[in-house]
């Protein structure tokens, strides 16, 4: 990572994201500008990544993706002067979890997309109970983030029309660990509790698997 590419890619975002769509992120000043914390949102798809990234600048995020983003060179360049976090999906990526542990420990802020894959419709997934591991190990709180609209850019920019995306932010919370070592089962229901967190800043509509019954 250089400083002018890091300059070249925000600049690169923050052109992107005016031109393709329409901001509403009200509360975006709830986000701290400082960590450790760890910041989860939902994912829907690479589109997304231009207005977040514009939105959060200054912050100093560090965001974990998936390693076959680097297959594309454009994307992976951009994420490279991001700093960003490449992790290996289906496997235990001891090397990624040391990285994200140390971000933390270095008072950084780690990004986290629990649900681990892009939804395309806005939809919630079920999360991933990883985020869990990285929270209950380093001890940081979590910052949960939710953003909708974004699922109907590639739509409108076939029709040259600019997308609304709206970006909400909630409160620090920590998770609560069983006694003794969380089974998986215990694990996920941490995942799902940091899911629905971000479900509550969502329309109802894009809850998902985490709908009202």
């Amino acid at each position: 990572m250089s400083r002018l590419g890091c300059r070249i890619a925000n600049a690169a975002a923050w052109i992107t994201a005016r031109s393709i769509f329409r901001i509403d992120a009200q509360d975006v000043d709830k986000i701290p500008m400082e960590g450790p914390y760890i910041l989860v949102s939902n994912h829907v798809s690479a589109l997304e990544l231009p207005p977040l990234r514009m939105l959060m600048n200054p912050r100093p995020v560090r965001t974990l993706a998936k390693i076959e983003t680097w297959d594309k060179k454009l994307l992976g360049w951009v994420l490279d002067q991001w700093e960003a976090i490449p992790i290996k999906r289906g496997e235990s990526d001891m090397a990624a979890l040391r990285t994200s542990l140390q971000v933390l420990k270095d008072g950084g802020i780690l990004g986290i997309m629990p649900e681990g894959t892009r939804s395309g419709d806005g939809q919630l997934g079920r999360g991933n109970p990883g985020v869990t591991i990285l929270a209950l190990k380093s001890g940081c709180p979590i910052v949960p983030m939710a953003f909708w609209g974004v699922e109907k850019a590639k739509a409108n920019i076939k029709k040259l029309r600019r997308t609304d995306f709206h970006l909400r932010a909630g409160d620090p919370f920590t998770l609560q660990p069983p006694a003794g070592k969380p089974s998986h089962e215990d694990r996920q229901k941490m995942a799902d509790t940091v899911m629905q967190h971000i479900a509550a800043l969502l329309p109802e509509e894009y809850h998902g698997v985490y709908g009202a019954p």
